[in-house]
């Protein structure tokens, strides 16, 4: 079955404005063209447009979908075996949440007290989670299972004041990123350095030991995996490259 531009905008819920700009960027190219020279899309784009729209609900970006769908190796049943896998995850982690806030609402409306440890549980779960399925595997070959044993120990009795100024500091490094890249700042400036501390004392503050070589190469994969890239430079581009440059100008 062909579908128009239209008639597939309907079915999918995208946008014609979408659809063209996908079609411009070859991100997906419609099969041909009527007689009046509207785009037609066949069955193999209607399963491309299914594509592009999971890794978009997994916060893929746009120019890293098209390298992956254009890839002669993808495969598409052993992609979307993946895409649940982490959509289950995604769903044990937001029932987690769910959980801890209901626990959340009856402890107020019983007027009981919380304990602090339980406050903190799902998030640390969360991120435990998110670590296992992204990182663990090229981490124990990268550092060996000593050192990633004791990270995840180390994880899972993080106290909640240690966590939670892990997450501010965080937010801050990404905020002020954000800024620097925007107004063209030098990552050997004031700014650079400013954020090159910051970011080692996101390494140390939850009692983490220190690592000058270790710092440098973390900052080098920043800009080397694309999953790290993607993370820094979700909202501005370029984060992640500055991030990198400003640890190995200012960490020696």
């Amino acid at each position: 079955m062909e579908y128009t531009i239209q008639a597939l905008s309907r079915l999918s819920g995208v946008t014609t404005r979408a659809l063209r700009w996908y079609d411009k960027i070859g991100l997906l190219t419609p099969s041909g063209r009527t007689e009046g020279n509207y785009r037609l899309y066949g069955p193999a784009e209607v399963d491309r447009l299914q594509d592009i729209l999971y890794y978009r609900a997994l916060g893929v970006e746009l120019a890293q979908v098209k390298r992956i769908l254009d890839d002669p190796s993808y495969n598409r049943l052993a992609v979307l075996r993946s895409h649940l896998a982490a959509l289950e995850a995604e769903r044990e982690r937001v029932q987690g949440l769910i959980n801890s806030v209901k626990e959340t609402i009856l402890t107020q409306e019983r007027d009981e007290i919380m304990i602090d440890e339980k406050k903190f549980e799902a998030f640390k779960r969360g991120a435990l989670e998110e670590y296992r399925k992204t990182y663990e595997a090229e981490s124990r070959e990268q550092y060996g299972d000593v050192e990633v044993d004791a990270m995840l120990t180390w994880l899972q009795g993080v106290t909640q004041e240690q966590y939670a100024e892990w997450e501010s500091l965080g937010r801050e490094i990404l905020e002020k990123l954000s800024a620097a890249v925007t107004a063209g700042t030098d990552p050997a400036g004031e700014v650079g350095k400013e954020l090159a501390a910051l970011h080692q004392r996101w390494l140390t503050v939850t009692g983490n030991q220190y690592d000058v070589q270790r710092h440098r190469g973390l900052a080098e994969l920043y800009v080397q995996d694309e999953r790290f890239t993607a993370y820094y430079d979700r909202e501005v581009p370029g984060c992640a490259r500055f991030l990198r440059d400003a640890v190995l100008h200012w960490i020696a």
